[in-house]
């Protein structure tokens, strides 16, 4: 049964504006206007970039930040990996973050491209890094209430690390293409992964690496040519995106070296990354974390789906398709995932 209600048009307008008004004030998807609008921001003469000064035992140096949107409620740090490596790689995001009004900031760590490179062994630390992050975080502003961090690789050491220390500043943890234990990782690349390499190039980086020769230019072509392109990133490495190739180009080889070791096969050496692990630890970790897996990854993708189950409020996320780097050779279900995340909080 039908019935109606005499109500004056004017009326009807009015109610429709509000309405209106209201699902774009409470829904910035909406309001792209505001998401693109920098006139009250004070960082709006260089186009979202800031200069943050990092105080250290060493003294003070500056690192670089970009910041792209706005939106109160999301703010998306990036931590890249490495580590010596640059934010370039995660450009990616440009091309899903702005479409779902996501606020978020490229950072160059201490050391890496944009931000100052001292010359010091001792400042490339574990609790030196979480330092510099909350730096970074009061100097943004980011608060609990919208702080989020999309840490990937060494980048998700580096977040899981922030958490167990700083955890009340949260909103959400991202931990992208990273197991919580370094000797976990070395299990499962000399066991898993390096036996589905061509028996004889095994052999020939056995060689290699028995006699310590890891930064050999044979050495380094046989990981290049036969175990990034199936693990790290899953494209002929002349196809690789520009990027991906200028995080590359810029690393800072010696704090590669210095703590994750030659390559990506694995922590070896002296590197200082060799012993990490936090297993023991993820229980304490209470603010939401996404945990982002690939079937190809060098990480151990199974252990990434059980790091989600040992915190407290945790959710995988899996690309079926991706490697080390799926945020490109699974892109779209990588950012599907993160995106749903990031808007569940």
């Amino acid at each position: 049964m039908a019935f109606f209600i005499s109500v004056p048009m004017n009326k009807i307008l009015l109610l429709g504006f509000a309405l209106t008004l209201f699902s774009c004030l409470t829904n910035p998807k909406l309001n792209s206007n505001s998401y693109l609008n920098y006139d009250d921001r004070a960082d709006k003469l260089s186009g979202g970039v800031k200069m943050i000064p990092i105080k250290t035992t060493k003294g003070t140096f500056n690192v670089w930040t970009k910041r792209v949107g706005n939106n109160p409620t999301q703010k998306v740090l990036l931590l890249h990996g490495g580590p010596g490596a640059a934010h370039d790689y995660f450009e990616a995001a440009d091309s899903y973050f702005p479409k779902a009004s996501i606020e978020y900031y490229y950072y160059d760590q201490l050391g890496n491209t944009r931000s100052d490179n001292p010359d010091d062994l001792e400042l490339w630390t574990i609790d030196r890094f979480v330092d510099e992050v909350e730096q970074v975080r009061v100097a943004l502003g980011l608060t609990k209430d919208n702080f989020i961090i999309l840490g990937h690789s060494w980048g998700g050491i580096l977040g899981l690390e922030y958490a167990l220390k700083h955890q009340e500043n949260l909103k959400g943890l991202i931990i992208s293409n990273m197991v919580p234990s370094i000797p976990d990782y070395m299990k499962y690349s000399e066991e898993v992964l390096a036996p589905q390499l061509d028996p004889t190039v095994l052999s020939q980086i056995r060689e290699y690496e028995n006699k310590g020769d890891y930064t050999n230019p044979k050495y380094l072509e046989l990981v290049s040519t036969h175990y990034y392109p199936k693990h790290v990133l899953r494209m002929p490495i002349e196809n690789w995106p520009n990027p991906v190739l200028r995080s590359l180009n810029n690393i800072n080889y010696d704090m590669y070296l210095h703590m994750q070791g030659p390559s990506e096969m694995g922590v070896v050496g002296n590197a200082t990354l060799k012993n990490w692990d936090r297993k023991a630890d993820l229980p304490k970790i209470t603010v939401p974390v996404l945990t982002v897996g690939a079937k190809y990854d060098t990480m151990d993708p199974k252990q990434m789906e059980w790091m989600s189950t040992q915190v407290q409020n945790g959710t995988y996320h899996h690309c079926p398709n991706g490697s080390h780097w799926s945020m490109y050779d699974d892109q779209e279900i990588y950012f599907s995932g993160v995106i749903d995340f990031i808007k569940s909080l």
